[in-house]
Protein backbone atom coordinates (compact mmCIF):
# COMPACT_ATOMS: atom_id res chain seq x y z
CA UNK A 1 0.00 0.00 0.00
CA UNK A 2 1.31 3.45 -0.79
CA UNK A 3 1.90 6.27 1.55
CA UNK A 4 -0.59 9.03 0.95
CA UNK A 5 0.36 11.68 3.40
CA UNK A 6 2.17 11.72 6.53
CA UNK A 7 1.10 13.58 10.13
CA UNK A 8 2.14 16.45 8.34
CA UNK A 9 -1.00 16.46 5.82
CA UNK A 10 -3.52 16.20 9.27
CA UNK A 11 -4.49 18.62 11.49
CA UNK A 12 -4.43 16.43 14.89
CA UNK A 13 -6.11 19.30 16.67
CA UNK A 14 -7.14 22.52 16.47
CA UNK A 15 -5.17 23.77 18.87
CA UNK A 16 -2.37 21.87 18.54
CA UNK A 17 -2.29 21.55 22.05
CA UNK A 18 -3.98 18.01 22.56
CA UNK A 19 -7.47 17.08 22.92
CA UNK A 20 -10.32 19.86 24.61
CA UNK A 21 -12.63 18.66 27.57
CA UNK A 22 -16.08 18.92 26.29
CA UNK A 23 -18.29 20.62 28.90
CA UNK A 24 -21.87 20.59 27.97
CA UNK A 25 -21.62 24.63 26.83
CA UNK A 26 -19.20 24.04 23.81
CA UNK A 27 -20.54 24.79 21.13
CA UNK A 28 -21.30 21.92 18.21
CA UNK A 29 -19.09 22.32 14.78
CA UNK A 30 -20.66 22.61 12.20
CA UNK A 31 -19.86 18.85 9.66
CA UNK A 32 -18.36 21.81 7.76
CA UNK A 33 -16.25 23.33 9.75
CA UNK A 34 -15.31 19.72 10.98
CA UNK A 35 -14.02 19.01 7.59
CA UNK A 36 -12.09 22.19 6.73
CA UNK A 37 -10.32 21.32 10.50
CA UNK A 38 -9.16 18.32 9.13
CA UNK A 39 -8.84 18.91 5.83
CA UNK A 40 -11.13 16.77 5.01
CA UNK A 41 -12.23 16.35 1.20
CA UNK A 42 -16.08 16.66 1.57
CA UNK A 43 -17.55 19.53 -0.06
CA UNK A 44 -21.31 17.91 0.16
CA UNK A 45 -21.74 17.89 4.02
CA UNK A 46 -24.66 15.67 3.81
CA UNK A 47 -23.17 12.30 4.41
CA UNK A 48 -20.83 13.72 7.01
CA UNK A 49 -23.72 15.39 9.00
CA UNK A 50 -24.90 11.78 8.96
CA UNK A 51 -22.10 10.41 10.23
CA UNK A 52 -21.74 12.94 13.24
CA UNK A 53 -25.54 12.46 14.57
CA UNK A 54 -26.19 10.34 17.74
CA UNK A 55 -29.66 9.03 17.24
CA UNK A 56 -30.57 10.93 21.12
CA UNK A 57 -30.38 14.11 18.72
CA UNK A 58 -32.88 12.58 16.41
CA UNK A 59 -35.61 12.07 19.51
CA UNK A 60 -34.92 16.17 20.48
CA UNK A 61 -34.79 17.31 16.80
CA UNK A 62 -37.89 15.64 14.54
CA UNK A 63 -36.61 17.34 10.99
CA UNK A 64 -33.02 15.65 11.36
CA UNK A 65 -31.74 13.62 9.18
CA UNK A 66 -31.50 9.88 9.55
CA UNK A 67 -28.71 9.35 12.13
CA UNK A 68 -25.32 7.42 11.97
CA UNK A 69 -25.56 3.72 12.94
CA UNK A 70 -26.28 2.52 9.59
CA UNK A 71 -22.85 4.25 8.29
CA UNK A 72 -21.22 2.95 12.17
CA UNK A 73 -22.07 -0.82 10.40
CA UNK A 74 -20.07 0.09 7.26
CA UNK A 75 -17.36 2.17 8.60
CA UNK A 76 -16.88 -1.15 11.02
CA UNK A 77 -16.33 -3.56 8.52
CA UNK A 78 -13.77 -0.56 5.94
CA UNK A 79 -11.79 0.02 9.40
CA UNK A 80 -11.37 -3.86 9.46
CA UNK A 81 -10.04 -4.76 5.77
CA UNK A 82 -8.02 -0.91 5.49
CA UNK A 83 -6.61 -1.77 8.78
CA UNK A 84 -5.78 -5.46 7.36
CA UNK A 85 -4.26 -4.68 4.36
CA UNK A 86 -1.55 -1.73 5.95
CA UNK A 87 -0.49 -4.23 8.91
CA UNK A 88 -0.22 -6.96 5.71
CA UNK A 89 1.64 -4.68 3.83
CA UNK A 90 3.94 -3.00 7.24
CA UNK A 91 5.15 -6.37 8.51
CA UNK A 92 5.31 -8.66 5.34
CA UNK A 93 7.47 -11.14 7.92
CA UNK A 94 4.48 -11.54 10.67
CA UNK A 95 2.46 -14.69 10.62
CA UNK A 96 -1.20 -14.32 10.43
CA UNK A 97 -1.88 -14.68 14.07
CA UNK A 98 0.14 -11.13 14.76
CA UNK A 99 -1.50 -9.93 12.02
CA UNK A 100 -5.03 -11.14 13.51
CA UNK A 101 -4.41 -9.89 17.21
CA UNK A 102 -2.63 -6.11 15.92
CA UNK A 103 -5.51 -5.80 13.89
CA UNK A 104 -7.99 -6.63 16.94
CA UNK A 105 -5.38 -4.17 19.14
CA UNK A 106 -5.65 -1.05 16.31
CA UNK A 107 -9.47 -1.55 15.84
CA UNK A 108 -10.65 -1.90 19.64
CA UNK A 109 -13.40 0.21 20.65
CA UNK A 110 -10.36 2.02 23.45
CA UNK A 111 -8.03 3.07 20.31
CA UNK A 112 -10.59 4.13 18.52
CA UNK A 113 -12.43 6.55 20.99
CA UNK A 114 -8.62 7.25 21.42
CA UNK A 115 -8.38 8.58 17.57
CA UNK A 116 -11.80 10.57 18.09
CA UNK A 117 -10.46 12.28 20.77
CA UNK A 118 -6.69 13.04 18.99
CA UNK A 119 -9.62 14.86 16.34
CA UNK A 120 -11.31 16.46 18.99
CA UNK A 121 -14.17 14.89 17.44
CA UNK A 122 -16.53 15.17 20.55
CA UNK A 123 -16.83 18.74 19.36
CA UNK A 124 -18.96 18.45 16.44
CA UNK A 125 -21.14 15.75 17.94
CA UNK A 126 -24.45 16.49 17.29
CA UNK A 127 -26.23 15.10 20.65
CA UNK A 128 -29.28 15.14 22.83
CA UNK A 129 -29.62 17.55 25.27
CA UNK A 130 -29.89 14.66 28.08
CA UNK A 131 -26.93 13.17 26.25
CA UNK A 132 -24.45 16.31 26.20
CA UNK A 133 -25.10 16.57 29.99
CA UNK A 134 -24.62 12.96 30.22
CA UNK A 135 -21.39 13.38 29.34
CA UNK A 136 -22.00 11.92 25.63
CA UNK A 137 -18.97 14.05 23.97
CA UNK A 138 -16.18 11.84 25.95
CA UNK A 139 -18.10 8.45 26.27
CA UNK A 140 -15.69 5.99 25.03
CA UNK A 141 -18.09 3.72 23.06
CA UNK A 142 -20.35 6.57 21.81
CA UNK A 143 -16.71 8.31 20.22
CA UNK A 144 -15.91 4.71 19.07
CA UNK A 145 -19.30 4.31 17.39
CA UNK A 146 -19.49 7.72 15.91
CA UNK A 147 -15.55 7.50 14.63
CA UNK A 148 -16.77 4.48 12.73
CA UNK A 149 -19.34 6.25 11.51
CA UNK A 150 -17.13 9.37 9.75
CA UNK A 151 -15.10 6.78 8.14
CA UNK A 152 -18.04 5.07 6.25
CA UNK A 153 -19.02 8.36 5.06
CA UNK A 154 -15.88 8.92 4.07
CA UNK A 155 -15.51 5.87 2.25
CA UNK A 156 -18.85 6.54 0.40
CA UNK A 157 -17.98 9.74 -0.67
CA UNK A 158 -14.32 9.54 -1.82
CA UNK A 159 -13.39 5.81 -1.68
CA UNK A 160 -10.71 3.70 0.38
CA UNK A 161 -7.82 6.16 -0.88
CA UNK A 162 -9.12 8.81 1.24
CA UNK A 163 -9.67 6.51 4.32
CA UNK A 164 -6.40 5.43 3.88
CA UNK A 165 -4.93 8.90 3.73
CA UNK A 166 -6.97 9.92 6.80
CA UNK A 167 -6.12 6.70 9.11
CA UNK A 168 -1.85 6.35 8.04
CA UNK A 169 -0.88 9.27 10.18
CA UNK A 170 -2.96 8.10 13.25
CA UNK A 171 -2.17 4.36 13.12
CA UNK A 172 1.26 5.28 12.35
CA UNK A 173 1.74 7.39 15.78
CA UNK A 174 0.47 3.94 17.75
CA UNK A 175 1.39 0.82 16.05
CA UNK A 176 4.90 1.06 17.45
CA UNK A 177 3.79 1.27 21.11
CA UNK A 178 0.87 -1.49 20.53
CA UNK A 179 3.24 -3.82 18.96
CA UNK A 180 5.23 -3.23 22.10
CA UNK A 181 2.48 -4.18 24.24
CA UNK A 182 1.22 -6.75 22.40
CA UNK A 183 4.44 -8.92 22.59
CA UNK A 184 4.39 -7.76 26.67
CA UNK A 185 1.27 -8.65 26.96
CA UNK A 186 0.73 -11.72 24.47
CA UNK A 187 3.77 -14.02 25.63
CA UNK A 188 1.50 -16.42 27.71
CA UNK A 189 -0.88 -16.86 24.56
CA UNK A 190 2.05 -17.31 22.59
CA UNK A 191 3.83 -20.31 24.60
CA UNK A 192 0.45 -21.71 24.81
CA UNK A 193 -0.05 -21.90 20.98
CA UNK A 194 3.49 -22.88 20.69
CA UNK A 195 2.91 -26.02 22.79
CA UNK A 196 -0.69 -26.30 21.59
CA UNK A 197 0.61 -26.55 18.13
CA UNK A 198 3.16 -29.62 19.07
CA UNK A 199 0.78 -32.06 20.93
CA UNK A 200 2.29 -31.04 24.28
CA UNK A 201 0.56 -30.34 27.35
CA UNK A 202 -0.59 -26.17 28.41
CA UNK A 203 2.22 -24.34 30.00
CA UNK A 204 2.18 -24.48 34.26
CA UNK A 205 3.05 -21.32 36.14
CA UNK A 206 4.61 -22.30 39.50
CA UNK A 207 5.75 -20.09 42.32
CA UNK A 208 9.19 -20.51 42.98
CA UNK A 209 10.13 -17.73 45.10
CA UNK A 210 7.70 -14.86 47.18
CA UNK A 211 10.26 -12.11 48.64
CA UNK A 212 9.89 -8.57 50.35
CA UNK A 213 7.34 -7.15 52.65
CA UNK A 214 3.55 -7.21 51.68
CA UNK A 215 3.70 -3.68 50.28
CA UNK A 216 6.76 -4.18 48.37
CA UNK A 217 6.90 -7.83 47.11
CA UNK A 218 8.53 -9.39 44.76
CA UNK A 219 7.54 -13.05 42.91
CA UNK A 220 9.97 -15.53 40.86
CA UNK A 221 7.63 -17.85 38.45
CA UNK A 222 8.90 -21.63 36.35
CA UNK A 223 6.97 -21.89 33.59
CA UNK A 224 6.92 -25.84 33.16
CA UNK A 225 5.10 -27.86 30.04
CA UNK A 226 5.17 -31.26 31.01
CA UNK A 227 8.22 -32.45 33.23
CA UNK A 228 10.48 -29.32 31.89
CA UNK A 229 11.28 -26.09 32.56
CA UNK A 230 10.97 -23.43 29.90
CA UNK A 231 12.02 -20.68 31.71
CA UNK A 232 11.89 -18.11 34.62
CA UNK A 233 10.92 -14.56 35.12
CA UNK A 234 10.54 -12.02 38.29
CA UNK A 235 7.94 -9.36 38.86
CA UNK A 236 5.93 -7.54 41.29
CA UNK A 237 2.84 -9.57 41.06
CA UNK A 238 2.50 -13.20 40.00
CA UNK A 239 0.82 -12.61 36.93
CA UNK A 240 3.77 -10.07 35.63
CA UNK A 241 5.87 -12.74 36.57
CA UNK A 242 4.57 -15.33 34.98
CA UNK A 243 4.23 -13.14 31.45
CA UNK A 244 8.33 -12.74 32.06
CA UNK A 245 9.09 -16.21 32.82
CA UNK A 246 6.71 -16.86 28.92
CA UNK A 247 9.05 -14.47 27.68
CA UNK A 248 12.06 -16.25 28.84
CA UNK A 249 10.61 -19.27 27.58
CA UNK A 250 9.84 -18.03 24.04
CA UNK A 251 13.52 -16.77 23.61
CA UNK A 252 15.02 -20.08 24.70
CA UNK A 253 12.52 -21.22 22.06
CA UNK A 254 14.08 -18.73 19.07
CA UNK A 255 10.24 -17.41 18.64
CA UNK A 256 11.21 -14.24 20.02
CA UNK A 257 14.83 -12.14 20.12
CA UNK A 258 16.32 -11.42 23.46
CA UNK A 259 16.01 -7.76 24.45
Amino acid sequence: MRKLFTLDGLRISSSGKGPRTMTEDVKTESAEQFSKRLKLPFTDFFLLTRALTHRSYLNENKDAIEDNERLEFLGDAVLDFMVAEWLYHLFPEKPEGDLTRLRAALVHTEQLANFARKINLGLALQLGKGEIQAGGRERTTLLCDTFEALIGALYLYAGMPAVEAFMEPLLLEVVDSILQNHIAEDTKSRLQEWAQGRGLASPKYILVAEEGPDHNKTFEMEVRIGNKSYGRGIGSNKQSAEKSAAREALVSLGILEHN
